[in-house]
């Protein structure tokens, strides 16, 4: 990766997002690129700015971050170009708009008054694309929201996992990491996320949490 990760910030609240920028740019490793008070100027400024990574509000005037995150990544998609990484932000620890924004396409969740040190971490974490936010409370999440959800068959690539993948694969779903996962399968952490990656890329998922969409969509977990 070369350069600083590029940030936008879309939230109606005007001191939230002096605050951010502020914290952003405190960095040398992250750029704060863009900001907009809501969906629909998020996806402006999404393609304008080209950003990385997009911290998203939720529940916005005008246009929600449900919507503007389905705009923006189809967008990307229609461009032919990189689809940014969205950390959606909501102040309710069991939201059902983040659940449905992760299905749409977000990479993870966070608190709105999460540590600052740790929403910098989970920027940093997103862009690699080598974990996920809050991998238990995404999981807790789809635990709370699909309990009533009625089983979707997996489809056919789920059957080309291995064993060992297919093991990996609930671990993960379940929120364990990388070296909760070694620990418990007595394995490297480089050999469990080569087993992550190659799950990934069979089931032609993005990441970790669409690992955990995957799962509880298809009822793979209890």
């Amino acid at each position: 990766m070369s350069g600083p990760i590029r940030v936008v910030l879309i939230d109606d609240q005007a001191l939230f997002r002096t605050g951010i920028r502020m914290l952003v740019d405190s960095q040398p490793d992250l750029r704060f690129v863009g900001e907009a008070a809501n969906g629909l100027e998020g996806i402006s400024i999404a393609a304008s700015a080209a950003p990385d990574v997009i911290l998203m509000d939720i529940r916005m005037p005008v246009m929600d971050g449900i919507e503007s995150t389905d705009a923006i990544l189809k967008a990307a998609d229609a461009r032919g170009g990189p689809r940014p990484r969205i950390i959606v932000l909501t102040t309710f620890d069991l939201d059902e708009a983040a659940t449905r924004a992760i299905r749409g396409g977000a990479s993870g969740f966070l608190l709105k008054d999460t540590d600052p040190e740790f929403l910098l971490a989970a920027i940093r974490t997103v862009h690699a694309g080598t974990s996920v936010i809050a991998a238990a409370a995404t999981r807790e999440l789809f635990e709370h929201f699909d309990s009533q959800a009625t089983a979707t068959v997996p489809p056919p690539e789920f059957d080309t996992l291995t064993a060992r993948e297919h093991d990996i694969f609930l671990l993960a779903a379940r929120g364990l990491s990388n070296a909760e996962i070694a620990r418990g399968e007595f394995l490297s952490e480089a050999t469990v996320k080569t087993h992550i990656s190659r799950i990934l890329a069979k089931l032609a998922l993005r990441d970790r949490v669409q690992l955990v969409v995957f799962a509880y969509e298809h009822h793979l977990v209890d």
